[in-house]
């Protein structure tokens, strides 16, 4: 694993105060290859660190694998001197599926419609839409309240640099199951997707937290997985909405103290 965090010099400047040089530690920054069988399916920035459970999430919210027995093999290539490329062996026919390289390269912006984009995710065989929208957690107001601060109580790297995203896995209960940082939000919830899968955990009861708005993309990851609860600190996305209200996401926004704004599938939130 590389690097989580690096020190460099920098000139931090006060209007009031003056000027002083000091040496500031921050959040390393690091391509990722995922490869298919020799084959390069996309790369991302992330934080190092846990790239397997990255890479576990990914393919599971791109309908590319449904189960970790669909990864025969998971290693680093010892061709290159930093651990930045992953090798991934699937146990289905070899090659990358060309829908999945056209999904990957347009997250971001591509032109296609929000319906075109949720009915890709209704259309996969990974997206169990039965389970999900069936899901009958109900998880009290009050435990929601508190998942920022449990989140926020397992963010080592963000107290070190204030430059990560955080995401979090939690029982209906509000136990923390796992937390993962990365300076991506999407990187950090594929981060607790995979070890969701790699670890067989069963998700139809838990809850996803996430130290970031809503965007669509939050929403597919936790609907692939089958995460049937998905709260957010800050703002939901218009299209993250619609995502979670067709394919049966409960959707939390602006959960901070005591308020929070249900946009989804109120039902399983119990008031007090």
């Amino acid at each position: 694993m590389g690097r989580i965090t690096s020190r460099h010099k920098v000139l931090r400047i006060d209007l009031d105060r003056g000027s002083t040089s000091r040496v500031e530690t921050v959040a390393v920054e690091e391509p990722l290859e995922i490869r298919i069988d020799d084959e390069v399916l996309t790369v991302t920035m992330r934080t190092p660190g846990h790239d397997i459970e990255l890479a576990h999430g990914l393919l599971l919210a791109e309908g590319i694998i449904s189960t970790r027995e669909d990864v025969l093999v998971a290693r680093y290539c010892v061709d290159t001197t930093e651990m930045n490329v992953l090798q991934l062996q699937l146990r289905t026919a070899p090659g990358v599926p060309a829908t999945a390289q056209r999904r990957l390269i347009s997250h971001g912006g591509c032109g296609l419609c929000g319906k075109t984009s949720i009915d890709a995710i209704t259309e996969s065989p990974v997206y169990d839409a039965a389970a999900l929208t069936g899901a009958d957690v109900r998880v009290p107001a009050g435990r929601i309240a508190q998942l920022p601060e449990l989140l926020r109580a397992g963010q080592d790297v963000f107290d070190r640099t204030g430059g990560v995203h955080a995401a979090g896995l939690f029982g209906a209960s509000g136990d923390a199951l796992v937390i993962r940082e990365d300076i991506g939000r999407h990187n950090a919830v594929d981060k607790i997707t995979g070890w969701a899968l790699l670890q067989g955990r069963r998700t139809a009861e838990c809850v996803a937290m996430v130290s970031s708005r809503a965007s669509f993309e939050i929403v597919q990851k936790v609907a692939m997985a089958g995460i049937p609860v998905l709260a957010c600190v800050s703002a939901p996305s218009s299209l993250a909405i619609e995502a979670a209200d067709r394919l049966g996401v409960t959707l939390v926004a602006y959960t901070r103290g005591h308020r929070m704004t249900v946009c989804s599938h109120p039902d399983r939130v119990v008031l007090p």
